[in-house]
């Protein structure tokens, strides 16, 4: 009895320690997420205020009460904001179709075709991805300017048609799938582009998902390129935009206009990102982990 009740006490404590380790786990993550989600939430504060409440305020207020929508009536009427906005998705819709088709028949070339030289070629086109990325816009930018694309959707979009990291993603993902799935589909005679169609893609799709949602987000957050290659506001975008608004439309002072435009930007993307983590979270690791 002695015995079983010792073992009995110490279980109970081993418990009580992983109680605590749990507690202490979780205040640590939500003190984080505090500091993480902070400035998201002062933004939104910041763009219910009044142009004057805000610049009256001595000490700033964690709290509005009532709150005042007018600035995001403004970011809509006073500013060209929704065209900026349609700008953006055309670009980032556009661009991510293409890149998707680009890098998934290259992924799937290098993953299941043979031909001379395909090891040799990819180890060049990652070797790509030790270039900074400043080289690459200043090479972009003389191409796109000697071929009078500049301040066109098309200049904006050719230079992100493809991803040397998208495609070693999709290619070592696609060489997960068996290869006797694709010998027995050649056998019964089926082709290349049906198989890719039929049944890679739809086995991969979570990294699909995941390499689509990402490309969303750095079209939608892309500011060099856009910034360098277009100053006709026509085709500005939400990033480049935004700064245009900053200058010539509420000006430097009204910060509760600005950030009511900024929240309209990004609320898109939270929205997105909210709606699709776990099929972000599954993509990536099904791309990190080789069977």
């Amino acid at each position: 009895m002695e015995h079983e009740f010792d073992y009995k006490k110490a279980e109970e404590a081993i418990r009580r320690k992983q109680r605590a380790v749990r507690i202490f786990t979780y205040c640590c993550l939500i003190m984080w997420a505090g500091v993480v989600l902070f400035p998201f939430y002062w933004m939104v504060l910041t763009s219910l205020k009044s142009y004057g409440a805000y610049n009256g305020e001595r000490i700033p207020s964690f709290w509005v009460w009532p709150p005042v929508f007018q600035n995001y009536k403004d970011a809509f009427t006073l500013v060209p904001l929704a065209g900026y906005l349609l700008n953006t998705v055309i670009f980032t819709a556009v661009t991510t179709a293409i890149m998707v088709a680009v890098i998934t028949l290259a992924a799937y070339a290098f993953a299941r075709l043979k031909f001379p030289g395909k090891n040799l070629l990819f180890t060049l086109l990652l070797s790509l991805m030790m270039i900074p990325g400043e080289l690459v816009v200043i090479t972009n930018f003389a191409t796109i300017t000697e071929l009078g694309l500049r301040n066109t959707f098309t200049g904006l979009i050719l230079p992100s048609v493809t991803s040397v990291f998208y495609i070693y993603l999709l290619k070592e993902n696609f060489e997960q799938v068996p290869e006797e799935l694709y010998r027995a589909a050649k056998v019964d005679g089926t082709s290349d582009f049906k198989y890719l169609w039929k049944v890679m893609i739809p086995i991969c799709r979570p990294t699909f998902v995941t390499i689509v949602i990402l490309k969303i987000i750095e079209c939608w957050n892309s500011y060099v390129w856009p910034r360098l290659i277009t100053d006709d506001p026509a085709y500005f975008l939400v990033s480049n935009g935004i700064q245009e608004i900053r200058e010539n439309g509420f000006g430097r002072e009204n910060i509760p206009a600005m950030m009511a435009a900024v929240v309209v930007i990004s609320l898109p993307l939270i929205l997105l990102f909210l709606a699709f983590r776990k099929q972000i979270m599954e993509g990536v690791s099904r791309g990190g982990i080789k069977g």
